[in-house]
């Protein structure tokens, strides 16, 4: 039987280890930590998401400033705003909340986004440090999955590494991140030939492909560690992961389970890079 790692305990760790450097920053009276979050339109899922990110900025004592703006917002005038927060010095942290309303370009928004204060980790020149093995900002949700990694005892260097998904907020930074800690790695896709065979090979198993319960017990080899990042609803409407967990934890040697797992983990990873920012800018 599985042991389970439960990333919303991982989490309330890391953020109390957070709150107390911001404790200590406030008792030095230095300047604060800032996370600054764009939000265009009205979608309630997004609403959703920025209304977490602010709770757990308040909640280990970061700073955070909610810029919403109307669904009209035109492209220009949502990149006056990340170029206004590029140049604040207040701010070390930008994200703006995706999907974006149709006819705005999320592409040249990243883009536009300072490297140093990409805390999302999605500007092409984090991407290419991430690959080049320097150091840069890494997407918040594959951080999570290595940060549960390490937790497990696990450490990927000289082990078999399965990716199932090779999109780039998850899969391929994922993937990047195990072969950067010597991991052998393999992507899978929908493409892929005798999947659940590949994926039986792997010691440590990355599930991201937003399948509800597709990963069952004849893609695990016995004793593996499997990370699942998938979160989709099922048909009664509840939370479920990539992984059929009730197959899978009898034969994995850890496992996520969904919820709890990796999804606690992005926001805290957001936090810890909003904080490397910080650093930073201050030049600690």
């Amino acid at each position: 039987m599985a042991q389970v790692i439960y990333g919303s305990e991982v989490s309330k760790d890391i953020r109390t280890q957070l709150s107390e450097q911001m404790e200590a920053l406030r008792g030095a009276g230095a300047r604060m930590p800032k996370l600054a979050v764009i939000l265009v339109g009205n979608n309630p899922a997004s609403l959703s998401y920025v209304t977490g990110k602010e709770k757990a900025c308040a909640q280990v004592g970061m700073e955070s400033e909610l810029i919403r703006l109307p669904e009209a917002t035109t492209q220009d005038e949502l990149m006056a705003v990340v170029r206004r927060l590029n140049e604040d010095p207040a701010v070390d942290g930008i994200l703006c909340q995706l999907p974006l309303p149709r006819g705005l370009d999320s592409a040249q928004v990243i883009r536009e986004i300072r490297p140093d204060k990409d805390v999302d980790g999605f500007h092409p020149i984090n991407v290419g440090k991430l690959h080049l093995k320097e150091d840069g900002f890494v997407p918040c949700t594959p951080l999570g999955c290595m940060e549960l990694l390490h937790r497990m005892g696990v450490n990927p260097s000289g082990k078999r590494a399965v990716v199932l998904g090779r999109s780039n907020l998850v899969g391929a930074p994922v993937a990047r991140l195990l072969l950067n800690e010597n991991a052998t790695v393999t992507i899978c896709h929908s493409k892929t030939e005798n999947l659940p065979q590949v994926c039986a090979e792997a010691d440590i198993l990355i599930a991201a492909v937003g399948r509800a319960k597709m990963v069952t017990a004849e893609y695990v080899k016995e004793g593996a560690a499997v990370i699942d990042v998938g979160i989709n609803r099922n048909e009664q409407g509840k939370l479920v992961g990539d992984v059929d967990f009730a197959s899978v934890e009898p034969k994995a040697g850890f496992i996520t389970p969904v919820p709890k797992g990796v999804g606690p983990m992005t926001i805290t990873m957001l936090l810890k890079n909003t904080l490397k920012a910080y650093r930073q800018h201050e030049g600690e």
